[in-house]
């Protein structure tokens, strides 16, 4: 990687009386946050009255889950959630069965994002790795953003604010091809392009490719420490182009207050890319973040350990 050069980089320190919101992804380790799923192969196997069936009760289920999530959060002092790209399994599929079931379950739908707003929780969601904006193939294109639309269909169901505070965060997919991915976020609807951030990755995207992805086509990028260091192949989380990456990541974002960053561990060594249990290393940069996803395999346990972690240094115990 070419070093990024930012003049008068803001330096700040370490902010007495200020700690990051620490957000949950998905379930927690303990069992208590759960969702139920159902796999294509089984859906058609049923009847069309028994796939409708299958599919109300499914989806009442893990709508109760995620009101459960949400006191979970609550009575953790978590406020960020990242949910579950599977909550509603199927519902984009083509009999379109389970988006009518989301249809005719909009009012409780609805009451689960009032009291998140309520709760001040902010629910984010990240679709799972078939979404590929950058594809050269029309049929993985097109399924792409229909994956997409039923996201932001199940958000704004959800009464969750079109804007990058609720967003749909995904990575960039094919590598080397920045000008169509550009393009391609350019003509996606607005219930689409209003909540849709980019993360960089270990492989195809580094930090400074989806930067300028995010530069062109005014999109927010959620910055990974982890990815970055990993992809550059970097020794520690407090190189230099770790902070110019952090800051030119908040400079894609319209309201900065928002700016949302993931952080991991290497489980067996430090660039590791697959996650640890817990988080025992951070950048220093990242006391600025506003909010943070903890990518780690226990979960909440994860979370109240580092928060624990973070008062001790901030001398707020």
């Amino acid at each position: 990687m070419t070093a990024i050069q930012y003049q008068n980089l803001p330096h700040f320190p370490q902010a007495q009386g200020f700690v990051p919101e620490l957000g949950l992804v998905c379930i927690t380790f303990d069992k208590q946050v759960r969702f139920r799923t159902m796999t294509r192969t089984r859906y058609l196997k049923l009847t069309r009255e028994e796939q409708e069936s299958a599919l109300r009760e499914l989806y009442q289920n893990n709508l109760q889950r995620l009101h459960d999530a949400l006191s979970f959060c609550e009575k953790n002092k978590i406020r960020l959630y990242r949910m579950s790209s599977a909550l509603f399994p199927l519902s984009d599929m083509e009999d379109e069965i389970g988006a009518q079931i989301l249809e005719e379950m909009s009012a409780d739908l609805g009451k689960i994002g009032d009291r998140a707003q309520s709760l001040n929780i902010r629910m984010v969601l990240h679709p799972d790795q078939f979404v590929v904006l950058s594809s050269d193939s029309p049929q993985v294109l097109q399924t792409s953003i229909k994956i997409l639309e039923r996201h932001a269909r199940t958000l704004d169901l959800l009464n969750l604010p079109r804007s990058p505070f609720s967003l749909m965060n995904i990575h960039g997919g094919k590598s080397q091809r920045i000008p169509q991915l550009v393009k391609v976020i350019s003509q996606l609807p607005e219930a689409i392009k209003s909540r849709l951030t980019f993360e960089n990755d270990e492989y195809a995207y580094s930090a400074s490719e989806i930067l300028t992805v995010c530069q062109q086509a005014g999109v927010p990028m959620v910055f990974d420490a982890h990815h970055h260091v990993c992809h550059e192949n970097l020794d520690s989380y407090d190189d230099p182009s770790v902070a110019e990456m952090f800051y030119a990541a908040r400079e894609t974002w319209e309201n900065p207050d928002w700016q949302l960053v993931h952080i991991s561990n290497g489980e067996t060594a430090f660039r590791d890319r697959k996650h640890s249990d817990m988080i025992i290393a951070m950048p220093n940069v990242y006391y600025q973040a506003p909010w943070i996803e903890v990518e780690a395999k226990h979960k909440e346990v994860a979370i109240a350990n580092l928060r624990s972690w973070w008062l001790i240094e901030n001398n707020l115990k």
